[in-house]
């Protein structure tokens, strides 16, 4: 493991299609929808933006942020979304880096609150996040958990 460093995708914008690819592998989302949303934040048509942590050229964490992560309440906006860290770099604080790095962007862009849905407890609020209320996530029987970070 080489030295890990944290991005936006606007300071590595070659990233894109790789990057696309890493989260569709993680996510199941289609390419095409990742591809869409991270061209939007290069072209600075949204500050609503990409994160990635990289282990040399290889991205090993990410995050981005959108519009809605796929729930009924439409007015919680922006949402984190697609968290991820690959298994073998775990619990070495990559995914507080970028949810930090995340939220300290768009508050210096005038953004916050931040959302973000999950069904972990315990993990997000090591990070400042604080439980808002259940939502319907899109075609999901079950309620999942909104958190805020204001």
């Amino acid at each position: 493991m080489t030295k890990l460093s944290f991005i936006t995708l606007r300071e590595k914008p070659k990233l894109i299609e790789t990057a696309a690819e890493w989260f569709h592998d993680k996510w199941g989302v289609s390419e095409d929808a990742y591809l869409e949303c991270m061209n939007s934040y290069l072209k600075h048509q949204t500050e609503y933006g990409w994160y990635l942590c990289l282990d040399g050229d290889k991205i090993v964490g990410g995050l981005g942020v959108i519009e809605n992560d796929f729930h009924n309440r439409k007015d919680l906006s922006p949402n984190i979304c697609a968290v991820y860290t690959e298994e073998a770099y775990r619990c070495k604080g990559i995914a507080g880096v970028l949810l930090n790095m995340a939220v300290d962007d768009l508050k210096s862009k005038g953004i916050s609150p931040v959302y973000l849905v999950t069904n972990h407890k315990g993990f997000y609020e090591r990070y400042g996040w604080e439980f808002f209320c259940l939502v319907q996530g899109d075609e999901e029987p079950e309620m999942s958990r909104m958190y805020i970070h204001r």
